[in-house]
């Protein structure tokens, strides 16, 4: 019961604050992209805060200084809502690739737009594959990082899922580095929303993985297999 009354806090505040964002969005639209995203970061910045005051879920970064200089491709773990917030506050500003629905929910999908998020079709095979690396490759010629969930959809803990091979082959034909992160994230706030539990969710940054002399499955296989790897050290079933 008490873990039902805190999510559902979270959630109530959850909305407030996209609500607020509606003036950031306003600011927003009058800036370079770079500096467009990173304020629009804050909004997801706020809402990992309002996590861990409501729910009591904080989280510690090991491998922060895997992140390189050069922006690159983030191949990420995707347990949780969490992931989308938090990477935000970690990584230097970013952009997504994404279910082309979202962009239809109002001012969550705002937001999106105004970052610059690449939205497929993921029924449309390889005409959304050459938007992911077309699109791609233009945020990331742009400054931006660009955040990929290789499983396309969110596994439970101890589920591994399908590794799609989109962003390696970004990473492959734009010429940019692969940053892989995994977590444990689905632990705390699951994939189906309810209940939100306490604890600490651990994320680990790999090192950069250059895609030279690599074909996007050899690159892929790698990343799975590194983000594999780690899930088995810090995942709580």
């Amino acid at each position: 019961m008490i873990l039902s009354i805190r999510s559902f806090l979270f959630y109530v505040g959850m909305v407030a604050i996209v609500v607020t964002m509606l003036l950031a969005f306003v600011v927003a639209v009058f800036l370079p992209q770079l500096p467009r995203n990173s304020w629009l970061a804050y909004w997801s910045r706020s809402i990992i805060w309002w996590l861990k005051v409501t729910c009591g879920v904080s989280y510690e970064v090991i491998g922060r200084e895997n992140i390189p200089a050069e922006n690159g491709v983030i191949l990420s773990k995707h347990q949780s809502a969490w992931e989308t917030f938090a990477l935000q506050g970690i990584f230097p500003p970013q952009t997504w690739v994404l279910k082309r629905i979202l962009m239809w929910i109002p001012v969550f999908g705002w937001g999106l737009a105004l970052a610059g998020s690449i939205a497929i079709d993921r029924g449309a095979g390889t005409q959304a594959l050459k938007q992911v690396i077309d699109k791609g490759t233009d945020r990331l010629k742009k400054g931006l990082w660009v955040v990929i969930f290789p499983e396309g959809t969110r596994a439970a803990p101890g589920i591994p899922g399908k590794y799609n091979p989109g962003g390696a082959m970004l990473a492959v034909r734009s010429g940019y580095s692969v940053v892989p992160v995994a977590h444990n994230a689905g632990s705390h706030w699951p994939r189906s929303g309810w209940p939100i539990r306490p604890g600490v969710v651990t994320m680990v940054i790999g090192p950069p993985m250059s895609p030279e002399g690599l074909k996007p499955g050899e690159l892929n296989q790698q990343v799975a297999a590194w983000i594999e790897a780690r899930m088995t050290e810090i995942e709580q079933v």
